[in-house]
C-alpha cells in the first residue's frame, strides 16, 4: 500500500463570470457570442497585428482558430483572454475545461458554476474543394462522391461524441473551416448567383449537421441567401509575394460557419473582414487573412456537466501546480484522490483533497507535484462511502522532457506500421511523419503522417488507409514527432522496413 501524503494544496469555489452568471445559476437564458476565425499560415501572410486587431475589434466571448500553427497561447495573452486550449485553438473569457471524454474533439466553456456549453472546433480536408471542382467541369455526382469521401468522415467523429452532450441537454457549438460550401446556399433561387452555381447542390456536410439537429447561425440569422450571401472565402486580403495566393477566379462561398444544436439560438451573426469586403460588419485594414471570419451571438441556456474530476495541465512538469475541476453530486465527504494510473482510488492513494461546502458541486482543487514521480496518473472524485464517481488522467514529465516515441525496431514488408507516444504536449494538430534516416523535417519531405489527436498518450498507425506513400519499401527510417501543423521535431525513433 502506497501511503498518503498530507496536501497543502489550495480547494477554492469556481469563480462566477460577470456576463449573466446569476442568471445562469437559475438556469436562465445567457448572452455568448463566437467567433470562427482562419488566420492562414498562424496570420504570418501579411500582419500579425492585423489579426490581433480583428480579434480585439470583434470582442467575442470566444474565438475558435483555425491554422494557429502554436500561437494560441500568444493570441490570448496580446489580446487579454485569460483562457486558452492548445487542444482546441480556443482562447475564451470563460474557463475551458476538458470534457471527461475529449478524444481531441470538444470541450467545456464553464460559463458560471456548473453550467457549460460544449464546444468543437473543426477544420475539415481541404482537398479537392467543391466549388472549384464544379468550375473545373466536374459533374455534380463525382463533386458529391467526393465530398462524402473526404469531409463528411472527418465530420463525423464530433457529432458522435457531442451527441450524449446534446441528448443531455447542454448546448453544443460546431464552428470551423469546413471547406464545404452549405446546402442552404445553393437552392433553386441562387443558381445564377456566382459563376460555379449552375444548379441547386445538396452539400453533404450541412446536410449531415442539419440531420444531426444542428442550425447554421448565419442562416438562422440570414435567411435569405440571395441577399446575404455570407462570404467567406477568399477574402480580400493584400497580395503576398512570399506565400500562397487565391487563384483571382477563386469561387467565392460561405465555408467558414458556426452551428448550434441544444438550448442556443442565435441572435446575430456578422462577417469581419477587409474594408468594404462584400457583406463585411467588422472591418480591419490590412486584413490578415485569405478568409473572412464570422461572429455569431446566442442566447443560450447552460447545461449541467456530468459528474467529472478534469485535470489541467494534463501534461504537468514537477513542481508545477496541478488544478482539477470538478463537478460533483455535492454529498458529504466528497473527495478527489491521486493514484497512479489505473490505481486503487483507497489503497493506492498519493494525495487527498475534500470539496469543502463552499464548493460541494463545483470547484477547483490545486495539487502540488513536487512528490510524484515522472509518470501517469488518474484524478480520482469519490464520494463519502468510498464509491468512485469520475476519473480522468494526466501525465507528470521532469521539467523540459521530450515525448517519447516506441515502434517496433523491424517492420515486414507491407506490415502496419505502429507508433506509439506518451507525455506529448497534445496540441491541436501535433502530428507523427515517417522519413527516411538522415532526413530532416525542415529540409525534406515526408514520406506519410498522421495526427496524434491532441492527446498526450496514444498511437497511430501507418497502413493502406491513410495519406501518404504505403508501403515504404525496405529501407532505414524515422518517425518525428512533431509540433502544431509545421515541421519543428521534437522527439524521433528509428526503425528499419525489410523486405
Amino acid at each position: 500500500m502506497t501511503i498518503a501524503v498530507l496536501s497543502l494544496a489550495l480547494v477554492v469555489p469556481v469563480t462566477e463570470q460577470s456576463r449573466g452568471a446569476d442568471a445562469m445559476a437559475g438556469g436562465a437564458p445567457a448572452n455568448l457570442s463566437v467567433m470562427t476565425f482562419n488566420i492562414e499560415y498562424g496570420g504570418t501572410v501579411v500582419d500579425f497585428d492585423s489579426i490581433l486587431a480583428a480579434v480585439r475589434r470583434a470582442d467575442a466571448d470566444v474565438v475558435a482558430f483555425n491554422e494557429a500553427y502554436g500561437k494560441v497561447a500568444r493570441l490570448a495573452r496580446l489580446t487579454g483572454y485569460d483562457h486558452a486550449s492548445r487542444r482546441l485553438d480556443l482562447i475564451s473569457r470563460y474557463p475551458i475545461v476538458d470534457a471527461p471524454e475529449f478524444r481531441g474533439r470538444y470541450q467545456f466553456l464553464q460559463l458560471a458554476a456548473g453550467r457549460v456549453v460544449a464546444i468543437a472546433n473543426v477544420h475539415l480536408d481541404s482537398s479537392n474543394y467543391g466549388p472549384r471542382r464544379l468550375l473545373d467541369g466536374w459533374s455534380r455526382r463525382k463533386v458529391l462522391r467526393t465530398e462524402r469521401a473526404t469531409r463528411v468522415p472527418d465530420l463525423r467523429p464530433f457529432l458522435a461524441s457531442l451527441r450524449e452532450v446534446v441528448d443531455a441537454g447542454i448546448p453544443a457549438l460546431v464552428v470551423g473551416d469546413f471547406n464545404a460550401p452549405s446546402h442552404e446556399d445553393w437552392t433553386r433561387s441562387t443558381v445564377g448567383l456566382r459563376p460555379q452555381m449552375r444548379f441547386p447542390v445538396r452539400w453533404p456536410v450541412s446536410r449531415l449537421l442539419a440531420r444531426r439537429g444542428y442550425v447554421d447561425s448565419w442562416r438562422v440569422v440570414h435567411p435569405d441567401p440571395t441577399t446575404h450571401q455570407g462570404l467567406t472565402w477568399p477574402a480580400g486580403r493584400p497580395r503576398s509575394a512570399t506565400s500562397w495566393n487565391p487563384r483571382r477566379d477563386a469561387p467565392h462561398d460561405r465555408i467558414d460557419q458556426i452551428w448550434s444544436a441544444g438550448p442556443a439560438t442565435a441572435v446575430s451573426s456578422v462577417l469581419v473582414g477587409e474594408r468594404r469586403g462584400p457583406g463585411v460588419g467588422v472591418s480591419v485594414r490590412p486584413w490578415g487573412s485569405d478568409h473572412r471570419a464570422v461572429i455569431s451571438t446566442f442566447d443560450v441556456t447552460p447545461g449541467t456537466p456530468p459528474v467529472m474530476a478534469s485535470p489541467a495541465p494534463l501534461l504537468v512538469e514537477i513542481g508545477d501546480p496541478l488544478e482539477v475541476t470538478y463537478h460533483a453530486p455535492g454529498g458529504p465527504g466528497e473527495r478527489i484522490r491521486i493514484v497512479p494510473r489505473g490505481g486503487d482510488a483507497l489503497a493506492d492513494a498519493l494525495d487527498s483533497l475534500g470539496t469543502p461546502p463552499g464548493a460541494a458541486s463545483d470547484g477547483v482543487v490545486t495539487f502540488p507535484t513536487d512528490a510524484l514521480e515522472a509518470t501517469a496518473y488518474d484524478a480520482v472524485l469519490i464520494d463519502g462511502a468510498d464509491v468512485e464517481l469520475a476519473r480522468s488522467a494526466f501525465w507528470v514529465r521532469e521539467a523540459g522532457a521530450p515525448p517519447e516515441l516506441d515502434t517496433a525496431w523491424r517492420h515486414d514488408l507491407g506490415d502496419p506500421i505502429a507508433i506509439s507516444f506518451t507525455k506529448a504536449p497534445g496540441n491541436r494538430f501535433d502530428w507523427i511523419g515517417l522519413y527516411e534516416r538522415g532526413d530532416d523535417p525542415l529540409v525534406d519531405l515526408y514520406l506519410a503522417y498522421r495526427y496524434t489527436g491532441a492527446v498526450v498518450e496514444g498511437s497511430v498507425t501507418f497502413d493502406d488507409r491513410g495519406k501518404g506513400s504505403r508501403p515504404l519499401p525496405p529501407g532505414r527510417y524515422t518517425a518525428f514527432y512533431l509540433l502544431t501543423d509545421v515541421y519543428r521535431q521534437v522527439a524521433s525513433v528509428p526503425f528499419v522496413v525489410r523486405g
